[in-house]
């Protein structure tokens, strides 16, 4: 059948079973706009205040489903204007299909209004960037950006569409979208060497990483922690991949990680490391980091093994056939008093939790969330602060049921993806904790919240000051808070009734559990503006580049 270039759009994301996406209209991409329009009864689009927040909801719907995110814009400043959300799918291994619109091919190259190479820019953040000149080869350009997106390390690609091409004809024929090729492990004999140095261990740990999560993986992960009876710690990236109330979790590794992981780092014989790649927050100082245990390295990714950390042995393949090759023939391990020293470490170094008078300790919010919420309610966070506390206070029970920045650290992120984590889940609830400094970022993204009525709970912990730049201020600057006290006089509660949403407050203490438990029923969207002291810090740390043995426990 004879189509435009723009149905042809439609038809293969109908193809890929696309139901919701998200985007902003601009005169390139009228024509996929109207498209759109015509399939809106098959393709549900999301409109966002902002590019950047459709970006981030493309990225938080993929995160939160395991399905492939599509964000949709137009040609210059709206093609520009999704790359930190591409940045941040790419760091973190998400899968997102972007669709720019751009001038029309005979305008290309001449400077023309809103022309931009978006092709170029996003190129190093990409797994691949295509440019479209003819209608014919549109269809095998976005079913080969679905298959690419998804093969191996996921990640986002980019489909640029200028305008004629959505407008020009071609026959189309319909075909069924090609399954994912999975990984085989070439090299048999690397299983082997990882389950021989994984029987002789006596003091072994697991350092699972999001690839556990992006494998779909988490519950043969957990029967293979459990066979070999190894302590899981866990990349922010990794929450979720087992349990946090399982007994061989041990929780958030790293900078901000508990003593008893960075113990565990540093006095373990064997490091199992998970679809995770030692990133600077983790691995401090990698010359160090586990030199005295032998390492595996476990990944999809060959580019990773030895990229950061040496290794001892690695597998390559997907996580699935790792796990199924090394839990075969594996005996029942028993690593039972080592476990109970990490349970030791866990007391030994407590922190300093006081609440600071006049304000509300973020560490009770928390908690009091971890009462009401169901374990398959989800989290999403900014960066900050915050986002290190929901780490190490958050009781994350399920994959996929907390939506961070990892590798990318972008400020803004959190509005997005939960307004793609809402859409995904519609009957779940989704909870928002941000700091007031990540929140200026993106707030606008309020009114999506507001026109699809979407019942995000967001949590702004508000310290009115920019808390984690502020804290590295007071360890490493003597104090000098260059540009970290903003001094803003945002009321967050009258902003949210200027959006027709509302606004609630936490003052005190006792107001925390009446005020989520509001929160909670109201079946809206809700913003509860809670003040927290600018003097609270995240502890413990690791400083940068150093191990455990500088770790801070006091300021």
């Amino acid at each position: 059948m004879q189509l435009t270039g723009a149905e042809i759009i439609c038809e293969c994301l109908i193809e890929q079973g696309v139901d919701t996406v998200f985007g902003y209209p601009g005169g390139a991409a009228l024509n996929t706009y109207d498209a759109l329009y015509k399939y809106s009864d098959k393709i549900k689009h999301i409109l966002t205040a902002h590019e950047q927040g459709a970006s981030h909801a493309a990225d938080g719907y993929a995160r939160a489903t395991g399905k492939t995110g599509v964000v949709i814009t137009t040609s210059g400043p709206g093609a520009t204007n999704i790359v930190t959300g591409i940045a941040t799918a790419h760091i973190d291994s998400i899968p997102v299909v972007a669709i720019t619109g751009n001038v029309t091919t005979d305008q290309l190259g001449r400077d023309s209004f809103q022309e931009v190479d978006i092709v170029d820019i996003v190129k190093p953040i990409t797994k691949g960037s295509f440019l479209v000149e003819k209608v014919e080869d549109l269809a095998d350009t976005i079913r080969k950006a679905f298959i690419l997106a998804n093969e191996g390390r996921k990640g986002p690609v980019l489909v640029d569409v200028p305008k004629d091409v959505t407008a020009n004809k071609c026959e189309f024929e319909k075909t069924q979208p090609k399954l994912r090729e999975f990984v085989k492990i070439a090299d048999k004999e690397s299983v082997q060497k990882a389950q021989e140095l994984i029987k002789k261990a006596k003091k072994p740990i697991i350092y699972a990483g999001g690839g556990i999560i992006s494998s779909n993986t988490a519950e043969q992960f957990q029967k293979f922690a459990e066979l070999i009876d190894t302590p899981v710690c866990c990349s922010l990236m990794g929450l979720g991949c087992i349990p946090a109330s399982h007994p061989l979790c041990m929780g958030n590794i790293g900078m901000h990680g508990g003593y008893e992981t960075g113990m565990a780092t540093a006095q373990c014989d064997l490091i199992i490391a998970c679809g995770a790649r030692f990133s600077d927050r983790v691995a401090g100082d990698r010359e160090r980091f586990g030199e005295q245990a032998d390492i595996i390295h476990l990944d999809i990714d060959k580019k990773e093994i030895g990229k950061n950390v040496a290794v001892d042995s690695y597998v390559i393949g997907d996580m699935e056939h790792i796990l199924s090759e090394l839990s075969e023939n594996m005996p029942q391990l028993n690593h039972s008093d080592w476990i109970e020293q990490l349970n030791i470490w866990k007391t030994e170094k407590q922190l300093n939790t006081d609440k600071a008078d006049g304000y509300v300790h973020p560490h009770s919010v928390i908690s009091a969330v971890n009462e009401l919420k169901a374990n398959t309610d989800i989290i999403a966070t900014d960066v900050g602060q915050h986002q290190m506390w929901i780490a190490q206070y958050a009781e994350i029970e399920n994959p996929r049921t907390l939506l961070t920045s990892g590798g990318m650290g972008t400020m803004g992120f959190g509005m997005g993806a939960s307004i793609g984590a809402q859409c995904a889940f519609p009957d779940k609830r989704v909870i928002l904790f941000t700091g007031d400094g990540s929140f200026h970022m993106n707030l606008n993204e309020l009114v999506t919240m507001k026109s699809y009525n979407l019942p995000v709970v967001i949590i702004v912990m508000n310290n009115t000051v920019l808390g984690m730049v502020r804290q590295w201020q007071k360890l490493f600057y003597e104090n000098r808070f260059s540009q970290t006290d903003p001094k803003r006089a945002t009321d967050f509660v009258a902003l949210a009734n200027a959006f027709g949403i509302d606004g609630l407050r936490i003052n005190t203490p006792e107001e925390i559990k009446p005020t989520l438990e509001k929160a909670f029923s109201l079946n809206k969207p809700v913003l509860i503006d809670c003040r927290i002291s600018p003097d609270e810090n995240v502890l413990p740390m690791i400083p940068p580049g150093k191990t455990v043995d500088e770790m801070i426990t006091e300021m």
